[in-house]
């Protein structure tokens, strides 16, 4: 098993674009606005005892997925908690990106770990008055897993039934993209068309997999692993469709109105995805096993082995933002229909993230000319 491995603060194991989830057994995660109660209650009694900042707690959100192994890793060893003293983090799991934008619109979460295509939306449709990307968190993990008694090409796609996460997720629009560029049709709304495109709730897409509901899926990791095991063959990773082998799949993003109130708290969290990334990069089996622990404590059961070792494989952590691939994923949504062609400018803040990552001796990331003025 390839262990995890980082250039720079970046964690590198291997993984288009797209806005994902996990497998609780069955792959049961939490849905929008779910609270992980017992992670809750455990940062809560962490955080007593110490100097608060200016904000008494902090709501954060992530997905129980792999491709958020910062938050997952960052929560289970207490690194976040530790650099927040006695502000105490409030975690919340979310299936998907567009269930987390609603929550961080509705003023019920603060920071979000979140993918590009839910970032671009709902800086969108708030006319940039909303959030911001603050940091990277990791590329790659994404997967398209198929049947391989039914599909054996990618052109056996075509009239087959291919499953993601959520409309307008970062997968959905990834795989949107991909069939427009192969000259098929399928209407974003309701996803019929030359392929059809089931969202499913990535805690359901196993069990559909094996039902043969679905033909395939488009999914981060874990969500991948488990269909291969299933009996699923991986006809397609999303890494091998960038010229870098590397595009942003998380991002750490923050309400503007947090962010002005609380600089000191973005920046302690900041401070603790750093260091985070950093302890991942220098200890990749025990990460593992503190992501598997966070998901186990998240939904009550562990993944095997032979889950979690290829997905943990396929995935990059990273404080870079990598911000020269979202216009690029940006530009995917527009081809899919599912948005206009929108102003990106503003919405990046890196300033607190490479004031932490100057103060660490790491090098300074750059917003592609996408920042905040």
């Amino acid at each position: 098993m390839p262990a995890i491995r980082t250039p720079r603060t970046t964690l590198r194991g291997v993984a288009a674009a797209a806005a994902l989830p996990l497998l609780i057994g069955a792959l049961a995660s939490c849905g929008y606005g779910s609270q992980a109660e017992k992670a809750e209650d455990k940062q809560a009694n962490a955080a007593t005892g110490g100097k608060k900042l200016s904000a008494p707690e902090v709501r954060i959100g992530y997905f129980p997925n792999l491709t958020h192994a910062t938050a997952l890793v960052g929560l289970q060893e207490g690194l976040i908690q530790k650099e927040l003293g006695g502000t105490a983090i409030k975690p919340q799991s979310f299936n998907a990106g567009p269930s987390e934008i609603e929550a961080l619109n509705g003023g019920s979460l603060d920071i979000g770990f979140i993918g590009p295509s839910p970032s671009i939306n709902g800086y969108v449709k708030s006319k940039g008055s909303n959030l911001r990307i603050i940091s990277g968190s990791a590329s790659g993990g994404v997967k398209l897993v198929v049947n391989p008694d039914k599909i054996k090409t990618l052109d056996d796609l075509k009239g087959k039934k291919i499953a993601t996460p959520q409309k307008g997720n970062t997968q959905d629009v990834a795989f949107l993209n991909w069939i427009a560029e192969k000259g098929w049709t399928v209407d974003p709304e309701s996803g019929k068309g030359d392929v059809s495109v089931v969202r499913t709730d990535n805690k359901v897409t196993p069990d559909a997999f094996k039902q043969g509901s679905i033909d395939g899926a488009w999914v981060p990791e874990p969500t991948a692993s488990k269909l291969v095991s299933d009996g699923g063959s991986v006809l397609l990773d999303e890494t091998s469709l960038w010229p870098d082998k590397k595009f942003v799949i998380t991002n750490v993003i923050v309400s503007q109105k947090f962010l002005k109130a609380h600089p000191d708290v973005v920046e302690a969290v900041l401070q603790g995805t750093v260091k985070t990334n950093e302890w991942i990069n220098a200890n990749p089996d025990k990460a593992k096993a503190s992501a598997n622990a966070k998901l186990a404590a998240d939904g009550g059961k562990p993944l095997d082995a032979k889950i979690i070792d290829p997905a943990w494989s396929s995935i990059l952590v990273t404080d870079d933002p990598l911000a020269a691939t979202l216009q690029k994923q940006a530009d995917s949504a527009v081809k899919s229909k599912l948005i206009e062609q929108p102003d990106l400018a503003g919405i990046y803040d890196l300033t607190l993230l490479n004031k932490v990552l100057k103060a660490a001796g790491k090098p300074e990331v750059s917003d592609a000319g996408l920042g905040a003025k």
